[in-house]
């Protein structure tokens, strides 16, 4: 097969047929790093749950997805055109969306009330998207308006619309099993048709901010299930690293990539309801 491309975490591969191989490896990036060492099982989790994920969403916006792979970090795909906007959806306030609510009250153009905390919930699920930065810079905020020009009326508002459907599907699904998500990015693009389809992964640790509902407390930082948890290490004095300093991260302890790898199997059994088997 001929290799396309590899991002911080998938390797995306060309079949003799024109289909995509897509391979989710280990790999775990933060603050726009790549960072050593990956987190065992970390690809399979991401991939089952990304395939969970599709079938549950499958009435609401049609996927790439042809088949499973020969393993379980793969999946075979159709090709597809990519829209060149991060779609995001955030059902609380947290993050980089809180860091722009503090400065002026807004996120992505969109006005939110005062009085908000980081953990805050929304009034209603938002659209907040981001500029597709190159990789190793990082993705800007813009408002919907920008997403008009940059790909058109009709197509901003389907970018919208199913960005807030799948955010509305999959918070529903996710907390009657106990789980809050706070915010998840997808990816969307055109397939052959002209139809705007879901592809590369969704509602997963990476793509997502999982909280555990029974212990979700506005006005403090949320114990998480997604790789937040190896954000925090990284600003913590443990880790020694400035991150304004412009030098690369440290890398991961064992026990930060222990207790990183039981995050990620506990957001998909807890989701799936499944146990994990590799």
């Amino acid at each position: 097969m001929k290799h396309l491309h590899s991002g911080k975490v998938r390797d995306l591969y060309e079949t003799d047929d024109g289909l995509l191989l897509m391979v989710a490896s280990d790999r775990i990036s933060a603050f726009d790093h790549v960072l050593e060492p990956g987190i065992p099982d970390k690809g399979a989790v991401l991939t089952q749950m990304s395939l969970w994920w599709f079938d549950q969403l499958k009435d609401v916006v049609p996927n790439h997805i042809v088949s499973r792979g020969d393993d379980a970090r793969s999946v075979l795909c159709r090709p597809l055109t990519m829209v060149q906007v991060e779609c995001v959806a955030r059902g609380y306030l947290t993050g980089s969306g809180l860091v722009d609510y503090r400065r002026e009250g807004v996120v992505s153009g969109v006005r939110l009330p005062e009085g908000l905390e980081d953990g805050s919930r929304l009034p209603e699920p938002i659209f907040t998207p981001s500029s597709k930065a190159p990789m190793g810079e990082h993705d800007e905020p813009i408002t919907y308006e920008q997403v008009v020009a940059e790909v058109g009326e009709e197509t901003a508002a389907e970018l919208r619309r199913i960005t807030l459907a799948v955010y509305t599907r999959g918070a529903e699904i996710a907390r009657e099993r106990g789980i809050i998500v706070a915010d998840t990015k997808i990816e969307l693009g055109w397939d052959a048709d002209g139809v705007l389809t879901l592809g590369d992964e969704v509602l997963t640790p990476d793509s997502s901010r999982f909280w555990p509902a029974d212990e979700w407390q506005p006005g403090r930082a949320q114990l998480a299930f997604d790789k937040q948890f190896v954000r925090d290490w990284l600003l913590s004095p443990e880790s020694g690293w400035d991150k304004s300093s412009g030098n690369p991260p440290p890398r991961l302890p064992d026990h930060i990539v222990e207790r990183t790898r039981q995050r990620y199997l506990e957001a998909y059994e807890r989701v799936t309801g499944s146990s994990f088997s590799g």
